[in-house]
């Protein structure tokens, strides 16, 4: 059986060790307001987007330079019906050596179809891991948001309704 939740896949040429590093700088690539840590076993930190979205995330698996598996402890979004969409599920960063190049597919186990956010969550996760995460794991600069500073398209329109 075919699972629908949100996936998506990066092939780089640098190193599987520099996506990993990548990976785990989340303040690099997703948001530069990221409070706590984000790069060993038993980990936490939390996200927020305004007064948007909110959420507690752990770090449940790391395997060095191999996988990434996050727990979302807690969520909050302002623009569901159901504001804790997210909580309980997992997002993983398996990383692949693939014909002298690295692999990288992101899984975002929960999110699927059915979900309220789906569209806005998978065009989000989309840039932020096909652009932002990809450029930081190619060039050493991301494009994570931080305060003020939307990133993705629904950001913006986020901020431009305030």
């Amino acid at each position: 059986m075919e699972t629908s939740d949100f996936t998506t896949v990066l092939l780089v040429d640098q190193s599987p060790e520099k996506a990993f590093k990548a990976i785990t700088n989340v303040r690099g690539w997703w948001s530069e307001e990221i409070e706590g840590d984000t790069e060993k076993l038993n980990d936490e930190f939390t996200y927020h987007y305004e007064d948007v979205h909110y959420c507690q995330i752990k770090l449940i698996e790391v395997i060095p330079n191999q996988k990434v598996v996050w727990f979302v402890k807690y969520n909050y979004f302002k623009f569901t019906k159901d504001r804790s969409e997210w909580t309980g599920t997992k997002m993983s960063f398996e990383i692949f050596e693939k014909d002298s190049k690295t692999e990288i597919r992101v899984t975002h186990h929960g999110l699927v179809p059915e979900f309220d956010c789906y569209d806005i969550c998978s065009n989000a996760w989309t840039q932020y891991i096909q652009e932002s995460l990809k450029n930081l794991i190619t060039t050493g600069k991301g494009n994570p948001n931080a305060s003020g500073r939307p990133t993705t398209e629904d950001e913006r329109k986020f901020s431009a309704s305030k």
